[in-house]
């Protein structure tokens, strides 16, 4: 049967591009295991994932609305399959491996907080080491799932999920980047780019849908330039990054200047108009005021208190609630923030 996952390295060795990370080739894991008789490694780290309590949570974490009653609005979830698809579509076409970018894109966001950013500036502003999402990500791969064993993940896919984020840094790598800032494959750097593509069109959609925005707000130019709707502006974005990128050789992502600036004005845009939009911040800062009251809480108290994994003796208070609250989903959160902070009715005797 061994035979059959030599074949599929066989194929990779014979079919990707120079650039293109092979399966066989990796760096390997943590902690070494005997490999898949059919999977090659990045297709069993895909599988890990996909299967992980973290990757499910995902359904009920928080994109831009906060818990949203609509059934179309984007969460965690739907963002990283997006981001996924956008990324896979991209690594096929410029003939870089698929499992790999599929990886990357499926866990990159696995250790995002409730309530999405709101939450995440929260911990930051109390744990004493800060918070990043991406930061927290790995750590889910490789110590919070599975009791404590983590995935045990193979080195590309690691190193892809915790350099994926660029917040408002250049879309694509700048000589300007510090080392060891971008992720050490191509198909990691296709995925920081995949996520901002997703994000800027499925937020864009969402604002409309929820009435932030009406689609004449939208300027012109970038209509003109980019799409009339999202659709067409992915496409327009993906495939000015594989024509660019394989008219460049291949070995570097490149964007023509005029669809780069395109996106980066379209990002500007949702900052001003969504991001930073009142009713949005509103939301914002009543989600940040339950993730903090909940910090403090179980700062002092035990009970409702879910043990994560069984930490090292070392291992402070601040890190075990912090990871204790950036597993919650948005409904938990908000659950057991009801439970512990607000009165119940009394029942008559």
């Amino acid at each position: 049967m061994s035979l059959i996952r030599q074949q599929i390295e066989e194929r990779e060795a014979q079919n990707l591009a120079p650039a293109a990370a092979r399966s066989r080739e990796s760096r390997g894991r943590r902690r070494p295991e005997e490999e898949c008789s059919i999977r090659v490694a990045f297709q069993r780290d895909r599988d890990r994932i996909i299967h992980c309590k973290a990757f499910r949570r995902l359904k009920h974490k928080t994109q831009v609305f906060l818990a949203p009653a609509g059934d179309h609005y984007r969460t965690r979830l739907t963002h990283v399959l997006e981001v996924s698809q956008i990324a896979r579509t991209i690594s096929v076409a410029l003939r870089l491996n698929g499992h790999l970018t599929e990886a990357i894109a499926l866990g990159h966001d696995l250790g995002h907080t409730p309530f999405g950013h709101a939450g995440e500036a929260v911990l930051s502003q109390l744990h004493p080491d800060g918070f990043h999402h991406y930061q927290q990500s790995l750590r889910v791969v490789d110590l919070l799932e599975n009791k404590g064993r983590g995935l045990n993940l193979s080195w590309e896919v690691r190193d892809g999920i915790v350099h994926h984020s660029k917040g408002r840094g250049n879309i694509l790598p700048g000589r300007d980047e510090q080392p060891g800032a971008l992720p050490a494959t191509l198909e990691g750097q296709v995925v920081r780019v995949a996520d901002i593509i997703a994000y800027v069109n499925h937020d864009l959609d969402d604002a409309v849908r929820a009435g932030l925005l009406r689609e004449e707000q939208i300027p012109f130019p970038l209509i003109a330039l980019l799409g009339v709707n999202s659709s067409r502006r992915i496409d327009t974005m993906v495939r000015d990054l594989v024509e660019q990128t394989l008219a460049a050789g291949g070995e570097k992502l490149t964007m023509s200047p005029d669809i780069m600036a395109g996106i980066a004005e379209l990002r500007t845009f949702l900052f001003a108009n969504v991001y930073e939009n009142y009713k949005v911040h509103a939301d914002f800062f009543k989600a940040m005021k339950v993730v903090r009251e909940l910090y403090g809480y179980f700062m002092e108290n035990d009970d409702h208190w879910e043990q994560v994994i069984e930490y090292p003796d070392e291992t402070s208070r601040e890190r075990m609630v912090c990871d204790f609250i950036a597993g919650m989903t948005d409904r938990y959160a908000l659950e057991l923030y009801n439970e512990i902070f607000l009165p119940k009715p009394w029942s008559v005797f």
